[in-house]
């Protein structure tokens, strides 16, 4: 007798999940989607960019699992509020969210800071989590193993010189979470 489904099944723990990870095309983001890929599950790529989308797309593919591209800037809140329904409809459950896209913002004093800058980390970094949470909560509820995580930053923890709006984001991001 094999195992060999055992083995398998071993290798792709996460066969049969549905994982959200938002600035999924560079870095961190691209890094967890490959790995939750790895790991089985069928990854939901949230990025600004269709072409990167792709690219990860073709990667996923090669590691033989399967990606839905969302092209979408998550500071638009009824584009993330439309995506939650659009999930609900297609898989009718999500079973990990990892809340990963962010920007640094800009990096200089807190009194120079123009309010648009400002509004625009916030918005990326703070208020599309919050908006996803919102969204994708009673997805992750259906889920017989629902999990979000969101990331955060040292930066949340020591202060640095010109880091505020990334700091700051960070530090109400890590209590978002709680």
């Amino acid at each position: 007798m094999s195992d060999l489904p055992a083995a398998e099944a071993a290798l792709r723990p996460l066969d049969g999940r549905i994982a959200l990870v938002t600035g999924a095309t560079r870095g961190i983001g691209r890094a967890t989607a490959l790995a939750l890929a790895a790991a089985g599950a069928h990854v939901v790529a949230v990025g600004r960019t269709s072409g990167a989308l792709e690219e990860l797309d073709d990667a996923i593919i090669a590691a033989g699992s399967t990606a839905t591209l969302v092209p979408l800037d998550i500071k638009d809140g009824e584009g993330i509020d439309r995506l939650g329904g659009a999930l609900y409809e297609r898989f009718g459950r999500l079973d990990i969210f990892v809340g990963n896209a962010g920007v640094l913002g800009p990096m200089t004093p807190l009194a120079q800071i123009e309010p648009k800058e400002w509004n625009d980390t916030l918005a990326v970094n703070l208020t599309a989590n919050w908006r996803l949470i919102r969204s994708l909560d009673p997805l992750l509820r259906l889920s017989t193993a629902g999990r979000a995580v969101l990331v955060s930053s040292g930066a949340a923890h020591k202060a640095r010189p010109f880091w505020g709006a990334y700091a700051v984001t960070k530090a109400a991001v890590e209590v978002l979470a709680r």
